[in-house]
């Protein structure tokens, strides 16, 4: 899994593009700065646009290339993000050390997917926001007639707005919503898809 991140992100073209993801980009703004964390974040997009927005951010991916691709973007930006080249597991940060932690089209194993969830929340100081954007279990219907929009292809990878409840019922729900909307972001996520927005604060 590890080579096939490197190969798409070794491309020319940024895979998911440079503008940070819809979702974010009408929230972030209207959120006070503060420390944020991007688990699996590809090459920069979003973390270079929360940079951008006065944030401290930290990231991390297994892809050596995609970090690669999000110094370049960040030094185009003139700012810094702190991104570190990890696996899931294998990230280190202090407890409740993070404002906010934004996880967009991050997909996990069915039966890893709720440790995973506590094991990032562990890092969320109390009153911290988790941001989220990811597919919806109708969006395998999409992703099949459309193969360009992307996605897992499993549905067990996809989500539901009862899943997303009972992964954080720790949390004050501030927005949670499925909707179809059409994507535009680089080469592997275009056309129409089902996603989930979710913001939701520790308690």
């Amino acid at each position: 899994m590890k080579q096939f991140w490197n190969d798409r992100y070794s491309q020319d073209k940024s895979a998911y593009g440079l503008k940070p993801n819809a979702y974010l980009k009408e929230k972030l703004p209207i959120l006070k700065p503060g420390k944020i964390l991007f688990p699996a974040e590809g090459e920069g997009r979003n973390a270079v646009f929360a940079a951008i927005q006065g944030w401290e951010v930290s990231a991390f991916d297994f892809s050596k290339e995609g970090k690669i691709k999000a110094d370049v973007l960040a030094h185009s930006k003139h700012v810094h993000i702190d991104y570190k080249v990890n696996a899931f597991l294998d990230e280190e940060y202090n407890p409740e050390s993070f404002d906010a932690i934004c996880n967009i089209f991050v997909h996990f194993r069915p039966d890893l997917r709720t440790d995973m969830h506590n094991r990032l929340g562990r890092y969320l100081k109390k009153g911290g926001l988790f941001i989220m954007e990811v597919f919806s279990k109708d969006h395998i219907e999409l992703s099949q007639k459309n193969p360009k929009v992307g996605g897992p292809d499993n549905p067990d990878f996809l989500y539901t707005i009862e899943e997303i409840k009972a992964l954080f019922k720790a949390y004050e729900i501030i927005e949670l919503k499925k909707e179809k909307v059409v994507l535009n972001e680089g080469l592997y996520h275009v056309g129409e898809s089902s996603v989930i927005r979710f913001i939701g604060q520790k308690k």
